[in-house]
């Protein structure tokens, strides 16, 4: 490997689930830049993100460190502008830092380290209702709106992820980038909804061809309490089978759509003669249930809300059309950056380096990844231990779930009641609790939104005398649940 620091292009979409692309196998979506990147490095066929919520997952992505570790409970809990993050520490050493986009940066400091923001961080630039697991679990208004909301068109997202795009592409190409390191970290929106895209990706998918969710006979009349609860203050009905096929079909496009930018950036760098000493990562914040289990968003620990993306490359360094299947985690990613780039942390990381498994150098990898949900549709504490072909959900005073993800992949089989499965069931929730108290989770997080209410009203903010455990309907849909 070479000693010169290598540049980072870090691409990071919004909600996109890993088995909705060619790459990991769907039969109809569109993702041949994704089988480009997996061609040029190496594709991690297991990867979760630390809470499959957007602004949590980002703050945990940024810092390296679980969320009840800085304190980013929800979308409305900024990140203390004292946290040290991947981009204070590349800066550090040397690196110029950028950030196109989304990376949701909730509250007054924009940029935690970064040291231009290129473009717009739409979902920043919105308010989020503070959601008071004090008021409980409150029935939706109306359903969710995002499935009326699907067909071709154009949003403005859909306009921020195009400026995002071309300010990246601007960067690419300044001859500035020959002078030192750089980090560009580019946030895209899609495939997040509102899922609605340009016409041309739209008619890449004929109604009559999309896929429906796979929902056995009696299934959603025995959901855990967690989701029953979730699909109540989401408004999750059950979508008549016409709207899930144009919201299941948005998605799709939206994907592809994104697919195309990923090319495009990866062209930047072979026209700049960049790209033999660029680290590019793809990955995503979390995923999109897409109507699976009667779920739609994200939220919860099912595989396609909590599993993201995740491909290296590094050509001429790292291994080519390579496989990984062992479980990691966002956390792993940010150790990677760090690692790769020669800066040292001066605060723990949670996560470990993925350089020994692209090496072949990692018999005794750890195979696990953690997670946590502490927002709104719930009302208490909620975690994930996926260790091997094994996934543990906790939620705190309900039922234990647990899957075997490899036998069971779509989760329809909860073991957790099985006495042959005793032992792993302990195992698992030994492990899970060692290091992650509910009880004083919860204490804090209540607080933590007493506090924020308080200040909400007291300073008289746009939420004064409204509902906080439901936002109100002109608040909901696109803008109140990034």
């Amino acid at each position: 490997m070479s000693t010169q620091q290598p540049n980072f292009l870090i691409i990071m979409s919004d909600e996109h689930a890993p088995m909705y692309s060619s790459i990991h196998g769907h039969p109809l979506v569109q993702t041949p830049q994704m089988e480009r990147l997996a061609a040029m490095g190496t594709t991690f066929d297991v990867a979760y993100c630390n809470s499959p919520l957007c602004m949590p997952s980002r703050m945990s992505f940024m810092t390296g460190r679980y969320i009840h570790h800085t304190g980013s409970w929800d979308n409305a809990a900024p990140l203390e502008s004292d946290t040290v993050t991947w981009a204070h520490l590349l800066r550090s050493t040397g690196y110029d830092v950028a950030i196109s986009g989304k990376q949701h940066f909730c509250g007054p400091d924009q940029l935690h380290g970064f040291q231009t923001q290129l473009a717009r961080d739409l979902h920043a630039e919105r308010a989020h209702p503070i959601f008071s697991w004090d008021d409980g679990i409150r029935t939706a208004p109306r359903p969710w709106q995002g499935i009326d909301e699907a067909g071709p068109g154009t949003t403005e997202e859909i306009e921020v992820d195009d400026l995002v795009q071309a300010r990246a592409l601007e960067y690419l190409h300044d001859p500035a980038r020959q002078q030192r390191p750089w980090a560009l970290n580019v946030g895209f929106i899609a495939p997040h909804f509102p899922l609605v895209v340009p016409q041309r990706f739209w008619d890449l998918y004929p109604l009559d061809q999309i896929d429906l969710p796979d929902l056995p006979p009696g299934h959603l009349d025995n959901l855990h309490p967690v989701y029953q609860r979730m699909r109540t203050m989401f408004g999750l009905i059950d979508f008549p089978e016409d709207g899930v096929r144009r919201a299941r079909a948005g998605y799709y496009a939206l994907i592809t759509y994104l697919d195309e930018k990923i090319g495009q950036l990866i062209d930047a760098l072979e026209a700049t003669g960049q790209l033999e000493n660029t680290v590019i990562i793809h990955t995503s914040d979390h995923g999109e249930m897409n109507g699976e289990h009667g779920m739609w968003r994200k939220s919860n620990f099912y595989e396609a809300a909590s599993r993201i993306p995740l491909q290296i490359a590094w050509p001429g360094h790292l291994p080519t059309g390579k496989r990984i299947p062992q479980v990691v985690s966002l956390v792993d990613l940010v150790a990677t950056v760090v690692d790769m780039a020669g800066a040292a942390p001066v605060t723990p990381l949670d996560g470990d380096s993925l350089l020994p498994l692209l090496k072949d150098k990692a018999d005794d990898w750890k195979d696990e990844a953690f997670a946590e949900y502490l927002a709104h549709g719930v009302d208490r504490p909620m975690a994930m231990l996926r260790s091997g072909r094994y996934k543990l959900n906790y939620s705190l005073n309900d039922p234990l779930e647990l899957y075997d993800v490899v036998a069971d992949p779509n989760e329809f089989t909860n073991l957790a009641e099985n006495p042959d499965y005793a032992d792993v069931l302990e195992a698992l929730k030994t492990r899970l609790l060692s290091h992650w108290n509910p009880e004083a989770i919860d204490r804090a997080v209540r607080q933590s939104q007493r506090e924020r209410l308080l200040i909400e009203r007291a300073t008289d903010s746009a939420w004064r005398g409204l509902s906080h455990a439901v936002p109100p309907p002109e608040w909901q849909g696109r803008q109140s649940s990034p």
